[in-house]
């Protein structure tokens, strides 16, 4: 196979996470706050599930220290669950995408908690930070917005083919 074919709309993929980025620092109201979806992790697991070949563990760890620096979290933090998050959703990349939109959401609801939990266990564990159940709430918010965001994502995935 060609090498440009092999990595064609790379920049698709890196666009995606920008703005996934964008979303997680963008500021929101005091009640809103402890609901703000995981979209960094969301972007990660489409891409884990949609293109398993290219996207996984080292990209979960990428984009995890580029969460930790933007959040100003302790270096590895959010690489360490990142990573994690993307090995499970490349394993199950192909059970995953046979699920309709509704069971899609749910797994997705199991994968960010995994993340907040890992997050705030770690957190935890350097501060005198208790972990409540506030740490389900961006994993419920991410579970209702799913459909849209796979949607939107696969439309670009499939607009500008990248495989």
């Amino acid at each position: 196979m060609n090498l440009a074919l092999r990595h064609h709309g790379t920049w698709v993929i890196v666009l995606s996470f920008i703005f996934g980025f964008m979303l997680n620092i963008m500021p929101l109201p005091t009640w809103a706050s402890p609901w703000r979806p995981n979209w960094v992790a969301m972007v990660l697991i489409y891409w884990c599930i949609a293109i398993p070949q290219r996207i996984g563990v080292a990209t979960g760890w990428s984009v995890g220290i580029i969460n930790d620096v933007l959040n100003n979290t302790l270096l590895g933090q959010h690489a360490l669950s990142l990573c994690i998050v993307s090995y499970i959703s490349v394993r199950l990349h192909l059970r995953i995408r046979l699920f309709p939109k509704f069971q899609q959401a749910i797994s997705i609801f199991g994968l960010v908690i995994i993340n907040q939990l890992l997050n705030a266990w770690i957190y935890s564990i350097f501060t005198d930070f208790q972990i409540h159940w506030s740490v389900i709430f961006p994993a419920i918010t991410s579970m209702i917005l799913w459909p849209w965001l796979f949607v939107i994502l696969r439309d670009m995935r499939r607009t500008h083919r990248v495989f």
